[in-house]
């Protein structure tokens, strides 16, 4: 590798995600981030100036992916599927699985897609944490919709990726699923290191330097992550799954103050590697595939919504008002994150086309633009005759 080029390649990368979140900010109506920065690799990739080259961030951008589901699985509460908003996010997914298998299994059969595991998986995916801080901003989370979108959001990440070890893993389904259970024990396992070395001196170490220079909890953690993608990526797993597992295994297993190295986490994370993430992907976004075929995009948009947005309208229907269940239904079926994550394995083992992947990833960042919009509208549009009223005397 060309150290020159590399860093040009990387000064570029870096350049694109400082500007995206002052792009994000200054431009009306909000957009999330994460669309710019997929606008920002576009640019600087090889479809347009070509000034970054794939090849010299590609080992960056992994660790970025890992980051992001190492963050996720740290912000998932096991206790929510005790509730009932956990039991009706596991049948809302299931049910979406069902369509998206039958409906991408028909177009396999007309060859509009290849292999349509990993296609049929994307379409039932959500992107809580890019909805995350819509959900904050228009005050969702505290209303009757809050605790089944936290639900379905985080079911729309964790059973994808369980999904994505047992069926695109590079072993067969049987031994995926004695791995998969080899990883769930490992990482009950892990959650009892806390116990065990309390009062011993290395938990001592571990406290004092924490803070310091040599910011032991965070090079711990880091390790976890490493150690946990090295592990499923041996045992034929996703290295997503690995990353993932290691999210949520580190709140119970990390020494020392768990809220400052959530804020460590998230610096490390959100302040260079996931960004990175996007970006690269962006690059790796063929424009001209979408070009030759605009229809595919159109098609998995909408596929989109009608396979997990609109069972939400029953799922919900005894749980949550209409209005609720429409904005349930647009908030569901918005996705990205995993959606590139996806598409990136699928071509990486050659399970996907290139259009395809091109048209997913359209569709995905389509999704991010207009569908929490209009879950927005119809939220504010909910609460007018209230104001009204209370404006009565």
């Amino acid at each position: 590798m060309n150290l020159t080029r590399a860093l040009d390649s990387l000064a570029a990368v870096v350049v694109v995600s400082a500007l995206a979140p002052i792009i994000a900010a200054l431009i009306r109506p909000r957009v999330p981030q994460v669309v710019y920065l997929l606008i920002g690799g576009i640019v600087i990739g090889p479809s347009a100036l070509g000034i970054a080259h794939l090849g010299d961030v590609t080992l960056l951008s992994n660790i970025g992916l890992g980051f992001l589901f190492l963050l996720a699985g740290y912000e998932l509460n096991p206790a929510l599927f005790r509730h009932r908003s956990g039991a009706l996010a596991i049948v809302g997914w299931f049910v979406a699985l069902a369509l998206s298998t039958a409906i991408v299994g028909v177009m396999a059969t007309t060859s509009f897609v290849d292999a349509f595991v990993p296609v049929a998986l994307a379409l039932t995916t959500t992107a809580l944490g890019t909805l995350l801080p819509i959900l904050h901003d228009n005050d969702i989370l505290s209303g009757p919709v809050g605790p089944y979108i936290l639900a379905a959001g985080a079911v729309g990440e964790l059973l994808p990726i369980v999904a994505i070890s047992l069926f695109l893993g590079s072993r067969g389904s049987f031994v995926a699923l004695v791995s998969l259970v080899g990883m769930g024990l490992l990482a009950y396992v892990l959650t009892f290191v806390p116990r065990i070395k309390r009062g011993k001196a290395i938990h001592r170490v571990i406290h004092e330097g924490e803070h310091a220079t040599s910011q032991t909890t965070l090079r711990w953690s880091i390790v976890l992550l490493v150690a946990l993608l090295a592990l499923a990526s041996t045992f034929g797993l996703d290295v997503v799954l690995g990353a993932f597992v290691a999210g949520m295994v580190l709140r119970r297993w990390a020494p020392g103050d768990v809220h400052a190295l959530e804020s460590k986490l998230d610096a490390v994370g959100y302040g260079f590697f996931i960004p990175l993430f996007f970006v690269v992907s962006g690059m790796q976004l063929d424009l001209d595939a979408i070009a030759r075929a605009p229809a595919r995009l159109a098609v998995f948009f909408l596929l989109l919504l009608a396979i997990r947005g609109l069972p939400s309208l029953l799922i919900y229907a005894r749980v949550l008002a209409r209005r609720e269940r429409v904005e349930m239904t647009f908030l569901t079926a918005t996705t990205l994150p995993l959606m590139v994550a996806l598409t990136q394995i699928g071509l990486d083992d050659g399970t996907m086309l290139p259009e395809n992947a091109a048209a997913l990833v359209g569709a995905g960042a389509l999704s991010v633009l207009v569908f929490p919009a209009i879950a927005v509208a119809a939220r504010r549009r909910g609460r007018q005759p209230s104001a009204n009223s209370s404006a009565e005397p």
